[in-house]
């Protein structure tokens, strides 16, 4: 199986999962696009970082060799670190290309998305250990870099596609590595 099975990606959790949002933004009850409310750059920062240091608790003390075991439905851990940094990119991509003015070039079906994490998955799942944790946390850096110099175009979530502003995906990947260690008693 080349993608995750519990393919929750189809409704991204990427997007703040906020009443109002549809798939391509922020709407009023009349169903017109609202725009310039923005994110805090400072607690923006600091959501990712929480999510990050939760990640890191939830893969603490993995020998390499558990790091690399394709056992959380068929997926290693090494495969969801390389799952979060290929997302990273495109979200500091997406933020830098929003805060330049232009619009979001991640806009997708539940179909495009799931067929985009496919072949990512495709793609990274043969890169070493080392390289995937340096891809995972040097996409995080270019993330945090990326929102740090933000314009407030940039900070305002309804402007974004897939790769939304605020995530949530990092916390439900830790969920899974998280249940995965409970079922395994590690």
């Amino acid at each position: 199986m080349d993608y995750h099975p519990e393919s929750r990606h189809r409704y991204h959790l990427d997007r703040a999962p906020l009443v109002g949002f549809g798939a391509f933004g922020r709407f009023d009850l009349l169903g017109t696009e609202e725009k310039g409310m923005t994110e805090d750059k400072e607690i923006l920062i600091e959501h990712y970082r929480q999510m990050r240091e939760d990640l890191l608790c939830a893969i603490h003390g993995l020998s390499d060799e558990l790091m690399i075991e394709p056992s959380i439905d068929s997926w290693s851990v090494k495969d969801h670190l390389a799952h979060l940094a290929l997302w990273d990119d495109i979200r500091a991509s997406e933020v830098a290309r929003i805060s330049a003015g232009h619009g979001s070039a991640w806009r997708m079906t539940g179909e495009q998305d799931a067929a985009f994490n496919t072949l990512g998955y495709s793609l990274r799942r043969d890169l070493s250990l080392d390289q995937v944790r340096w891809e995972f946390a040097t996409s995080r850096q270019r993330l945090i870099d990326a929102i740090a110099a933000a314009t407030p175009r940039g900070l305002d979530p309804a402007l974004y596609g897939e790769a939304g502003l605020r995530s949530g995906h990092e916390a439900m990947h830790a969920g899974w590595i998280r249940r995965w260690r409970g079922e395994r008693g590690i």
